[in-house]
């Protein structure tokens, strides 16, 4: 069996009317990309942002009538790349597989790999997490979670306390307890999240007096000032700048701070805010993306 495939490349004012108009037209399942490969960020819970231009992607069945359809998007002004549009042939293929394959473990440092639990271990005396994509954010594999777990490999957290604000899957909150942290509470606004977090954490043998996932509400309710050791925040600017004096009243002093998600151009902004308590360090980069970490004064 075959399936039919049109990549349409449009604005996303025009989305809500050409979905409806594949749909009509047959289509089996829209699938959005990104077509000029810029960052978007989620800045209300339960907001589902989209690229300035995207690429809209329609399967349809293999027997589907499509020159009718073909030729009203051709014409039709919405449509970026109308001139090229073409029907494309899709060879039907063990899906599953297929999207398994794409996703290979990952070094970090000498002696820490990201593995997909479908996949052996390629050092099975290293520190490996075990790490399905799913879906609360932080496989390893982006540049700003990347940063953070290259920070976690390099420091001795033997016996620390850590808080992994924003936890998303809960990656942070996991590298931290088998690279000895003694205790870690992670923390994420989305319950989704939180319970990623949960599961993850179980899949990788720690018990829930290791790693607490929290929500922030949960979260506050069990806080002392000055009681954490190290706190990680892999999460944007914006809350990033609102979140500095609760950050602040955690770390004790002489605790490290490590944060990301931020781009190059948004650096300058937070080290600024948090030099009001911290000892700031240098920005460290990877592709477009920023760390910066500091010491509690």
């Amino acid at each position: 069996m075959s399936w039919q495939q049109l990549k349409l490349q449009i604005h996303p004012d025009h989305l809500d009317f050409i979905e409806s108009q594949l749909l009509a037209a047959g289509a089996v399942s829209l699938t959005y990309l990104d077509a000029q490969d810029q960052p978007i960020f989620q800045t209300e819970l339960g907001s589902t942002p989209l690229w300035d231009d995207l690429v809209l992607c329609a399967l349809f069945e293999q027997d589907a009538q499509l020159a009718p359809l073909l030729d009203w998007l051709q014409s039709n002004e919405a449509i970026v790349n109308r001139s090229a549009l073409a029907v494309e042939v899709i060879e039907d293929q063990a899906w599953e597989r297929s999207w398994m394959d794409s996703f290979q473990a990952m070094q970090v440092g000498d002696s820490l790999w990201i593995c997909p639990s479908w996949q052996e271990p390629p050092d099975p005396h290293a520190t490996n997490i075990m790490l399905d994509p799913g879906l609360a954010f932080g496989s390893g594999s982006h540049a700003t979670t990347s940063l953070c777990l290259q920070w976690l490999a390099e420091n001795n957290i033997a016996d620390q306390r850590v808080v992994d604000y924003g936890c998303g899957s809960g990656i942070l909150a996991i590298a931290a307890a088998l690279l000895g942290a003694k205790t870690i509470d992670a923390v994420d606004n989305d319950p989704q999240a939180v319970a990623a977090t949960k599961d993850n954490c179980s899949r990788n043998g720690l018990a829930v007096d290791r790693v607490a996932s929290l929500l922030p509400d949960q979260f506050d309710a069990l806080q002392k000032q000055g009681c954490v050791d190290i706190l990680m925040a892999n999460i944007l600017a914006e809350p990033l700048h609102s979140l500095a004096p609760l950050f602040a009243s955690l770390l004790r002093p002489g605790g490290d701070l490590v944060l990301s998600g931020l781009l190059a151009e948004q650096a300058a902004a937070i080290v600024s805010r948090y030099s009001e308590w911290f000892a700031m360090g240098e920005p460290v980069q990877q592709e477009d993306w920023i760390r910066i970490s500091g010491t509690r004064c």
